[in-house]
């Protein structure tokens, strides 16, 4: 039990690491006017009946002037391993429309809602697979 406890503590202590070198490296960065390098675009796999693939793209959300990774990161998404949500299993609607993951921001308040589809679900990009 105590090596599990050990690994969490260790686990948390890189993320707060991990977390406070990007947010220097942005507040740095942000000052200068320019933003980091972001990583890639990110394609979802594609769910049954989903009308169209989620790509997630950071420069899209990313505030220039204000650049910051903790609104979503580690809390709602992982930062260390493959694109995934923490917190609320998969990207499904469910959760989202309760406010999980993409839903945190994506009420139609703060950002577009998640009742335009096309907004996220591209079906061009679907059918180039």
């Amino acid at each position: 039990m105590k090596a599990v406890s050990d690994m969490r503590r260790r686990r948390s202590e890189i993320l707060v690491a991990v977390i406070g070198v990007l947010g220097l490296g942005f507040a740095t960065l942000g000052a200068a006017g320019t933003l980091p390098r972001l990583p890639r675009d990110f394609a979802f796999p594609q769910g049954d009946g989903s009308p169209g693939t989620v790509t997630f793209s950071h420069p899209s959300h990313v505030d220039q002037k204000r650049p910051d990774c903790t609104g979503c990161h580690p809390a709602m998404f992982s930062i260390l391993e493959k694109p995934r949500p923490t917190a609320g299993g998969p990207l499904r609607h469910p959760q989202m429309e309760r406010g999980a993951q993409c839903g945190a921001c994506h009420d139609g308040k703060a950002a577009f809602g998640l009742d335009n589809c096309t907004m996220c679900h591209r079906q061009e990009e679907a059918s180039r697979r």
